[in-house]
């Protein structure tokens, strides 16, 4: 399945927990947070300064 921006961080977790590392890896050490399970890809990438499509791009690698 392919990540979108538009997905939360809890539906990309729940359907690859591993991706959780990528997520760290960009900067977000918050993945855990019950407040992120709710926030899109898109809004994650403005809050934390990463690049949207840098992102998206780790993410639908794995």
């Amino acid at each position: 399945m392919k990540i979108t921006k538009d997905m939360t961080i809890g539906e990309v977790l729940r359907i690859n927990p591993e991706l959780a590392a990528t997520l760290m890896s960009f900067g977000m050490g918050c993945v855990g947070c019950p407040a992120s399970q709710a926030e899109t890809i898109e809004e994650a990438s403005m809050v934390h300064g990463m690049n949207l499509d840098e992102l998206l791009e780790a993410l639908n690698r794995e």
